[in-house]
């Protein structure tokens, strides 16, 4: 069966979520333009939208609505190709409106997992549990035919062990849509050896229809993008623990996130960061990796006690950030739970914060930010310049970023002598792609 013919029915479990979300807009994106061929038009195609909770689904209708109505403007030109046949579309809005509603009438939402009976191609997205996740695939075999090929969105659990206790016959890779699928273009493939050799083609072939880059992972917990974020969080957790006997645990939090954002050239903090993901989802990620590599302390109390007291952070269904480790004010930080006073402390630059930054001294003369730098087309000049005056410095954050440095370089090559990445690119290639980082973790700087 071609990915075309699997395309005519289609399912994602999950679909309200943060992600199913994504990964319905963009299969029905997908979709919408085969249907619009005119040798496609008398088939009916058919996208299953499973999720358990009603209020998800109403908003992601209105989600793909406004998703497929910018895609549609952005692609006005191949649209006119392929409805040149309909003299009834004569502007533009009327081409973005028909396309839009053929993107719509492919939706079929459902809190019933038996809709997905007969889909060719499944896409799991729900919560990063093995436990949910065996259980929904296993009823899921049951449900659709023999034939049927299976994506999971997981972020950390293993495939073969999905694929073994579901009895799937190697008919599951992980496909690992990073946050959010719409915007971001990496897709974290994770083929085991058991896959079927056809669906890892599918994968490669569907990827490059909607547009992604394709890395893939071996089949290791945690897989090369988490594998190394996990790990890099560890790292702030515990680099924030051994500064609190000198500047509170708060303080300590707020410097190793200044630290990772300001003089690690990154587009966040890793707090701000392990917010964005979801304080939770890092919390599930670490219980996951740790079951399954030995060896390794992949546990911190630090995300325990946010985790229990619920400061998970994600964002609220139109995008926006919760709070979580970090207070927002229109998506910009501007407090740090303590957890000893057990409330947030708002950011006082003339106060407390102001004489943590005074305490981390001056940045390089070179230094800027990573939105300054990531204009720039000589910015690997720029950089490789900046990390010389900061290894020739000595002020407290320059001995941090050093430290956190070294450790993401540590962690990259720990990737690859582990077997989860193949190759230095990979590595830096995910990290640069999905994380947006301006250079990879193993480079020669360190």
């Amino acid at each position: 069966m071609t990915l075309d013919e699997r395309l005519e029915h289609v399912a994602v479990v999950g679909a309200g979520g943060k992600m199913g979300s994504g990964i319905v807009t963009l299969l029905a994106l997908e979709m919408a333009k085969l249907r619009g061929r005119v040798e496609n038009r008398s088939k009916c195609y058919r996208l299953h939208c499973i999720d358990l909770s009603d209020q998800a689904l109403d908003g992601l209708r209105r989600y793909v609505k406004a998703q497929a109505t910018k895609a549609a403007e952005k692609s006005i030109v191949l649209l006119r190709q392929l409805y040149a046949d309909r003299a009834d579309l004569v502007e533009n809005y009327d081409v973005i409106a028909e396309f839009t509603d053929t993107v719509l009438s492919l939706l079929r939402p459902s809190t019933e997992l038996s809709v997905a009976r007969g889909a060719h191609l499944v896409f799991e997205a729900v919560v990063e549990d093995k436990t949910t996740k065996v259980q929904l695939l296993s009823e899921l075999n049951h449900l659709c035919p023999p034939s049927t090929f299976f994506l999971t969105n997981t972020s950390s659990i293993p495939i073969s062990l999905l694929d073994r206790e579901a009895n799937l016959g190697g008919r599951i890779i992980g496909y690992h849509f990073y946050n959010p699928p719409m915007v971001q273009k990496l897709v974290e493939v994770i083929a085991p050896q058991a896959a079927v050799p056809e669906l890892v083609q599918l994968g490669r072939e569907l990827g490059e229809r909607l547009g992604k880059k394709l890395f893939f992972a071996n089949d290791v917990a945690g897989f090369i993008g988490n594998g190394h974020f996990s790990r890099d969080g560890l790292h702030a957790c515990r680099e924030a623990q051994r500064l609190a006997k000198d500047y509170t645990l708060a303080g300590g939090m707020y410097l190793v996130n200044k630290v990772s954002q300001d003089l690690l050239v990154r587009p966040m903090g890793i707090f701000q960061l392990i917010d964005y993901v979801g304080v939770d989802v890092f919390y599930f990620l670490l219980k996951v990796m740790n079951e399954h590599i030995a060896g390794e302390d992949l546990h911190s109390d630090l995300i325990d006690r946010f985790y229990e007291l619920k400061l998970l952070g994600g964002q609220w269904p139109d995008g926006s950030q919760k709070d979580g480790i970090l207070k927002y004010d229109r998506g910009r930080p501007v407090g740090i739970y303590d957890l000893d006073k057990q409330q947030y402390l708002m950011f006082d630059p003339n106060g407390w914060t102001g004489e943590l930054d005074h305490a981390l001294g001056p940045y390089p003369a070179s230094h800027r930010p990573w939105k300054a730098l990531l204009a720039l087309p000589d910015k690997d000049k720029q950089l490789r310049l900046y990390f010389q005056e900061l290894f020739a410095s000595d002020t407290l954050g320059a001995r941090l970023a050093q430290a956190y440095l070294r450790r993401s370089k540590e962690i990259g090559e720990k990737l690859i002598a582990d077997g989860v990445a193949n190759s230095v690119e990979d590595v830096n290639g995910v990290l640069t792609n999905g994380f947006y980082h301006l250079y990879g973790p193993i480079n020669d700087f360190v």
